[in-house]
């Protein structure tokens, strides 16, 4: 039994987990949601393991962990018995990394299960990363719920070490500059589970994938892998690594490169460089995206660049929600957060973060906090209303024969509330 575990640093991945579980992050081409399936698949093999998957998440995600992320079990299942103990907790800002899935299930097997000294902990720094064995019932995990699974993942610390290396994310720039190191490798593990014929060295294509001509293709850092029913558009630069999901859609004359990775169903056009697109987003137009992270139903107006550089030429620091951080990098450019938009022309300078659910017009010279109408540069800045968002996903949804649920529309409501604070700390910009 595997449990994986949102804890208390997910506040601090805001705004890719204002509206998104942490394990459903894209970073190098995959989710951790992947992984888990893949670990569950194999822990499920090993004799006297089940390799079932249950997840503790934030209250107002339950829904949608319940919707989209059904191989995830609710804790709360009558069938569990109370007295019985995970065979791994999991702690769910785990990077992506498709090694440690051998690595874990190693782990499973050279452990025993009953007594409470072979419970073991891998750590992340002062992050715990997995407790093997924990020593905890499912009815204490119950107890324990979102609001105490922190301090019992913590109390593992002082468990037996386990010397294997495991990264666990703390901010959303580490987002971004995991995925640049890792699609490479994530993609040679996507293309040896097989399903994807080679076109010509390093172009790995799943079945329905449409092709344009006069396409130039550069896989010398990296695969080029294109999944199913995926469209690519004439005239269009792939560099790799670079992944596209399925129903992706890239236009004519782009120029997709340098680990650039792209969820299911998202419409991409212009110049799009060492960045993550999570589905249904659209940046259809020409413009440049480089070293960002978009969340989901996003659009990009006509014209929409960010910078990725400081004129100065100097490592860029952020400031997110949940505080300051020192990236060390010197190339980074936006964090959006789900449902939010820009308008044609916008220019969003280096290192911006912008929350759920804002609409942004001219030039993106600050932060922006969640549910904003951001037109700075005319001097109007105001809170957006949930109402508003809700009516604008029936929209998008309808455009996309999507259904809109219950659970979406309480999702909007739920973000709002849930970044009040944001707001509150802007008043002086929401004054305008």
């Amino acid at each position: 039994m595997i449990i994986v575990c949102e804890d208390s640093g997910v506040d601090a991945l805001a705004p890719m987990t204002t509206g998104r579980l942490a394990y459903a992050i894209q970073c190098g081409g995959y989710q951790l949601y992947d992984l888990l399936l893949e670990l569950s698949r194999k822990i499920a093999s090993i004799p006297g393991e089940t390799g079932q998957l249950f997840g503790i998440a934030r209250p107002y995600l339950h829904a949608i962990q319940d919707a989209d992320y059904s191989s995830v079990q609710s804790l709360q299942s009558e069938s569990l018995n109370a007295s019985a103990r995970p065979t791994l907790l999991i702690n769910a800002r785990l990077l992506p990394v498709m090694s440690y899935v051998e690595a874990l299930v190693k782990l499973v097997q050279t452990t025993s299960g009953d007594a409470q000294s072979s419970s073991g902990v891998v750590m992340c720094g002062d992050q715990v990363a997995a407790v093997v064995r924990p020593p905890w019932s499912i009815e204490q995990i119950r107890k324990a719920g979102y609001d105490g699974i922190s301090d019992l993942m913590q109390s593992a610390s002082s468990f037996s070490k386990i010397e294997l290396k495991l990264e666990v994310l703390r901010w959303p720039h580490e987002v971004i500059a995991h995925h640049m190191s890792l699609l490479a490798s994530n993609l040679e593990y996507r293309i040896k589970l097989g399903g994807y014929e080679q076109l010509q060295d390093g172009l790995f294509v799943a079945p329905g994938v449409k092709l344009g001509d006069y396409l130039v293709i550069d896989a010398k850092s990296g695969p080029i892998v294109i999944d199913r029913d995926a469209q690519v558009g004439p005239y269009t630069l792939l560099r790799g690594p670079v992944y596209m999901g399925p129903k992706c859609k890239i236009l004519e004359h782009a120029a997709i490169k340098d680990a650039v990775s792209l969820g299911h169903t998202t419409k991409i056009g212009g110049e799009v460089e060492a960045s993550i697109v999570e589905p249904y987003s659209n940046k259809q137009h020409h413009g440049f995206l480089g070293h960002s992270y978009l969340g989901s139903w996003i659009n990009l107006g006509a014209g929409t660049c960010n910078s990725d550089l400081k004129n100065t030429y100097g490592t860029v620091n952020m400031e997110y929600p949940a505080g300051k951080a020192t990236t060390g990098m010197q190339f980074l450019g936006c964090v959006m957060g789900n449902y939010s938009k820009t308008a044609i022309n916008t220019g969003i300078f280096t290192g911006k973060v912008i929350g759920a659910c804002s609409m942004m017009y001219g030039f993106v010279t600050s932060n922006v906090p969640s549910f904003v109408n951001y037109a700075r540069l005319f001097g109007q800045v105001a809170t957006l209303p949930p109402e508003v968002m809700v009516a604008t996903q029936a929209r998008m949804f309808n455009r996309r024969q999507v259904k809109q649920r219950p659970c979406d529309v309480q999702l909007i409501h739920d973000m709002y509330r849930a970044t009040q604070e944001e707001r509150d700390r802007c008043t002086d910009l929401l004054s305008l």
